[in-house]
């Protein structure tokens, strides 16, 4: 990097003008930062041109290095999804031909062929765009410190994707392997929609690292027009009854899909964009052959046609879900239609600006409700861009699993030396607390398998050799882990295949294991009857019935802190008498039928509802705190009453409260006199409220997974979620007897607490419910608000048809 003291940034404006474009201000400090050796994070709007404020940097740099007689690798472009990686390619090869014309530009990802990727290690590209998991696979490899050692620099694109979970941990430990290597690299992150931008950088960078305290935060001072327009019913019903709203207003969809060229239409389930895409075909057969699905189930074959089709402006309508959230270049994409509430800021902004994807233009989405509350989260969502506001990602702090699976990919590569790499992991975020008595047990881990398991070889992975290194030295071990690198976990999957072997795509084990030789399912947007099952595959057949639509499992997302926030005060607004937008206006009868059964409660109010129906006697508490928070708090409440009176509870909650129901009177005055909702003791009443062994262990299958403690199976021989299951209940099982202090068992009970039920948040909210006046209100009939609570708690009983039968009957 030195060799180049200041890029060629005129050469950088030259390309713009011959683009007839204007190089913003953060570009250009952008430019300058990288030419003074700088690493840093960028943060600026979806279509502002993020992509060549740092691309055009890389590729000067190669091109001012000396010739080489070697080709080495020079710069690394890290994507989050695949499905951007091609996008990056396009964009910078076109640069490249003004800037590096001799420069070599290639992708690396799950997609790439073996053939391809041969080519690469022959031929080593100048500009490689891959994928945390890709880059892992190459530190894997012999070899991988002499291929590495020439990278100067690496960019993690759309950074906010990758902060806050495993995967962004394991990027965290491949960024400190690069900085052993070449202490002068420069990294750099970019972001789109993040709040704690300061501390982003810091765990991008690592806080103690040299990279860090010579780093910059460019913000671009761009204002990203985003225009919400809700598509609201004609005629709102009294009850906001939920999952069925959005398709009844199909008719004010397809009016929208016809005055444009190209519009992308994002649910937030797999499931949902099946229902959707048949639902648009039944109602406009004239989209038949210019619409198409975009999901992560679909074949790649078939996902890779819907973006290049897209990019071609061959398709008109194309229904997807978060696999389309991020893209370079989606310029002919006219419309955005959001499907329910996003639950999150950030996600729907991305989601908009996938419109409008140019510097300057205003970004249009529409937004259609599922039920009505969810008119008032677009009002929330509404205010949170007009505030700037922003949720933060809580960055992941010792995921023991990615370590153990990190420790055997150093010995799986060049040989782990676990002192060196004792002081690379300590640089990280993540892995700064980690102690050197527990790297030390993780090491224990991969050599015998700890203080459990060191009777079985199939647990000694690493071995010690003369050269004073760990390394894998059995041939099936290292094929098993290179196959299992990475932490995206899901559950088994069965291959879609049309008799002639063509491939659609996979759907979880669970849903297909109840089906039999003729029935009849839809998937990837087809109807399809199954012929027969081979090798963990369903072979199919199209046919013209009606079928069940593909399902998976997988919690739904929860509403965000700050669109929880803005909800409370929203509703206090209504009740001040502040003007209203068209969200509220369309929700106001509703809202007063509220107030006359019940209540709407302000910000300084916690509404609690009692009922007794047919089912039995009902209390319904609404924290609007985020289904999340709410499973944490129903456990806590209903154990807390228990411990005063014998008294069994079945529990249900939704984004805005939940529901305690029992067969008996619930003494729900007792309790709150015994105050009820204090944060005394709340980690141990937690832990003695839900099931958290049962927790812990569903959380264990995934943990054990990425650690390497079970092999899934070969590509079309993966394990049956039943045998997973047994073999991961079996190992928490014992490591719990045998060693409770393991480092993965303690792991899954911190899991359970800190990610599934939010125990921070969930603390916060009981601290401001203290705060507060609880309003009891005994009802006749369901208000309004528990109208949704008691939809969703019937749904995991009754089948649809069932369902609309009785939701219809509980409208009337």
């Amino acid at each position: 990097m030195r060799a180049t003291a200041r890029q060629p940034i005129k050469q950088f404006e030259a390309w713009f003008q011959s683009k007839s474009w204007q190089p913003f201000p953060f570009q250009q400090e952008c430019w300058n930062a990288y030419a003074e050796g700088k690493s840093g994070l960028l943060n600026a709007p979806t279509g502002s041109g993020k992509t060549y404020a740092l691309a055009l940097p890389l590729l000067g740099h190669i091109a001012a290095l000396p010739p080489q007689k070697k080709a080495s690798l020079k710069a690394i472009w890290i994507t989050p999804i695949r499905a951007l990686a091609n996008d990056i390619k396009l964009a910078v090869t076109d640069a490249a031909q003004h800037i590096a014309h001799n420069a070599t530009i290639a992708v690396r990802t799950g997609d790439t062929t073996t053939k391809e990727r041969q080519q690469q290690k022959k031929n080593t590209p100048d500009f490689l765009i891959t994928t945390p998991e890709s880059l892992q696979l190459m530190i894997a490899q012999k070899g991988a410190a002499e291929m590495l050692s020439s990278v100067q620099a690496i960019v993690v694109d759309e950074w906010h994707e990758l902060l806050g979970n495993k995967r962004g941990a394991l990027l965290e430990l491949s960024l400190s392997y690069l900085r052993a290597l070449q202490p002068d690299i420069r990294i750099w992150g970019i972001s789109a929609t993040i709040g704690n931008l300061e501390q982003s950088r810091e765990v991008l960078l690592g806080s103690q690292t040299s990279h860090y305290q010579n780093s910059s935060l460019i913000k671009a001072q761009i204002e990203k027009r985003i225009e919400i327009v809700s598509v609201l019913p004609d005629e709102m019903e009294k009850f906001p009854w939920a999952g069925h709203l959005g398709v009844k207003l199909i008719h004010k969809i397809i009016p929208l899909l016809d005055e444009v060229n190209s519009t992308l239409i994002f649910t937030n389930t797999r499931a949902q964009s099946e229902i959707w895409y048949q639902h648009l075909l039944q109602h406009a057969p004239h989209l038949a052959g210019q619409m198409a699905m975009h999901h992560g189930s679909i074949s790649n074959d078939m996902r890779s046609w819907v973006e290049e089709s897209l990019h071609k402006g061959e398709l008109k309508v194309v229904v997807c879900t978060s696999s389309l959230d991020l893209g370079v270049d989606f310029r002919p994409v006219e419309q955005i239609i959001q499907i329910g509430g996003p639950k999150g800021i950030a996600r729907f902004m991305q989601r908009a600006g996938r419109s409008g994807h140019q510097p300057g233009a205003t970004s249009k989405i529409y937004f259609v409700p599922t039920h009505a509350i969810e008119l008032m989260e677009a009002s929330a969502m509404r205010k949170a861009i007009e505030q700037q506001k922003m949720e933060s990602k809580t960055p992941v702090i010792r995921a023991f699993d990615v370590l153990c699976q990190y420790a055997v990919t150093r010995a799986l590569g060049d040989g782990l030396h676990p002192d060196r790499v004792y002081d690379e992991i300590s640089s990280t975020h993540c892995f700064s607390s980690v102690s050197k008595n527990e790297w030390q047990r993780v090491i224990q881990f991969i050599t015998d398998g700890g203080d459990t398991l060191y009777a079985y070889d199939e647990f000694k992975k690493a071995e010690w050799c003369d050269d004073g290194l760990l390394r894998v030295l059995k041939r099936k071990l290292a094929m098993q882990h290179r196959l299992s690198i990475g932490t995206i976990v899901s559950d088994p999957a069965v291959n879609v295949k049309y008799m002639n072997g063509t491939h659609l795509g996979s759907v979880e084990e669970y849903f297909i294991a109840r089906m039999k030789p003729g029935d009849v399912f839809t998937f990837a947007g087809k109807t399809l009857e199954i012929v027969q099952f081979k090798d963990l595959s369903v072979y199919v057949r199209k046919v013209n019935k009606k079928g069940a639509v593909a399902s998976w499992q997988g919690g739904r997302l929860p509403l965000s802190n700050q669109l929880s926030e803005l909800l409370r005060q929203g509703m206090g607004e209504y009740l001040n008498g502040k003007p209203l937008d068209s969200e509220y206006e369309a929700v106001r009868d509703i809202l007063e039928f509220q107030n006359t059964r019940s209540l709407v409660p302000d910000s300084n109010q916690l509404l609690i509802e009692k009922l007794k129906s047919k089912d039995g006697y009902h209390v319904f508490i609404y924290p609007f705190e985020g289904r999340n928070v709410h499973e944490g708090l129903s456990n806590l409440i209903a154990f807390r009453i228990a411990q005063h009176l014998p008294i069994t509870f079945s529990l249900a909650f939704n984004d805005y409260g939940f529901e305690l129901l029992s067969d008996q009177p619930i003494p729900i005055e007792d309790a709150l006199e015994e105050d009820l909702f204090n944060d005394d003791n709340l980690m141990k009443d937690m832990m003695q409220s839900i099931n958290s062994a049962e927790m812990a262990k569903r959380k264990f299958r995934d943990i054990a997974h990425i650690a390497g403690l079970i092999f899934t199976g070969y590509p079309g021989k993966s394990m049956k979620a039943r045998h997973l299951q047994a073999s991961t209940s079996l190992f928490f099982q014992v490591l719990s007897e045998h060693e409770p202090d393991n480092l993965l068992i303690q792991q899954a009970y911190d899991e359970v607490l800190y990610d599934q039920l939010e125990e921070v948040r969930l603390r916060s909210a009981l601290q401001r419910i203290q705060r507060q006046s609880i309003e009891l209100i005994e009802l006749t009939q369901p208000s309004p608000f528990s109208f949704p609570i008691l939809v969703d708690r019937l749904r995991e009983k009754l089948s649809s048809e069932k369902l609309e039968d009785r939701i219809r009957r509980m409208q009337m």
